[in-house]
């Protein structure tokens, strides 16, 4: 490492806007809150497979994957400076962890278990919009929307999302208050209902991978089960989208 002056890693952890453009972040909230959902789950996934259930779930894993890992000194002052300008524990940690992993990937890859990626979609969240806050109540604030924490077992029964890729991320980023449908029988297209302040959206995810306006969903959850469809999760709708668009590149 004496011919470089950084990780490919804290590279992107230093260009974090951390308490940057509230629009931007909050005009990725809905793509952040699921990228929250994928690192819980990850993180319960290591958590679990280490028996560090109680440091769960912001932690750097590599205390417990490697504790023998030593950074150059250059890069471990480099990296101690760069986390002097992220704003809270939580997020100093996992920061760490990511940067530590990546060099424990490069260094010793026998040593990192074959379990997915675990910074990586927190990273993508950071890159997304900056941090989190954590408020009185234990809610992690997103900019724009509120994130209940949960349960170490209950981020384990949640399934996983299929893709990190931006192009499953955009699509799940809009405005409003967001609902999901899809044909009961599973063989449907997606679609999606936005409740704005002063309108609503009905949107069918198209062939043309866009979501397109279509003729109004049944308000009712009662009328939307005689019209044969059935609500999702966002989790479900962002693997659905990525169907389509594997399905698109056949």
């Amino acid at each position: 490492m004496t011919d470089r002056t950084s990780s490919p890693m804290l590279n992107r952890l230093r260009a974090v806007e951390w308490m940057g453009d509230w629009d931007y972040a909050f005009g990725h909230v809905m793509s952040r809150r699921i990228l929250l959902r994928e690192y819980m789950r990850r993180a319960a996934v290591w958590a679990r497979f280490y028996s560090a259930e109680s440091e769960w779930p912001f932690f750097d894993v590599t205390q417990y994957a490697h504790p023998e890992l030593q950074l150059p000194p250059e890069f471990a002052a480099e990296l101690e400076e760069s986390l002097s300008h992220v704003p809270s524990g939580p997020v100093r940690r996992t920061c760490a962890g990511a940067v530590r992993m990546a060099e424990l990937r490069a260094q010793n890859p026998a040593a990192v278990p074959d379990l997915p990626d675990l910074y990586e979609p927190l990273v993508l969240f950071y890159e997304r919009g900056g941090e989190f806050f954590r408020d009185n109540a234990g809610f992690l604030d997103l900019t724009g929307v509120l994130f209940r924490p949960g349960t170490l077992q209950g981020h384990l029964r949640t399934p996983p999302l299929s893709t990190l890729r931006d192009t499953v991320l955009d699509a799940v980023d809009a405005e409003g208050h967001i609902s999901y449908y899809t044909a009961a029988d599973g063989q449907g297209p997606l679609l999606r209902r936005r409740e704005l302040r002063d309108e609503q959206r009905d949107e069918l995810f198209s062939g043309d991978l866009r979501w397109k306006p279509m003729h109004p969903i049944p308000s009712s959850e009662e009328g939307a089960k005689n019209a044969g469809l059935v609500k999702l999760d966002e989790i479900a709708a962002a693997n659905l989208i990525w169907a389509a668009v594997v399905g698109a590149a056949r």
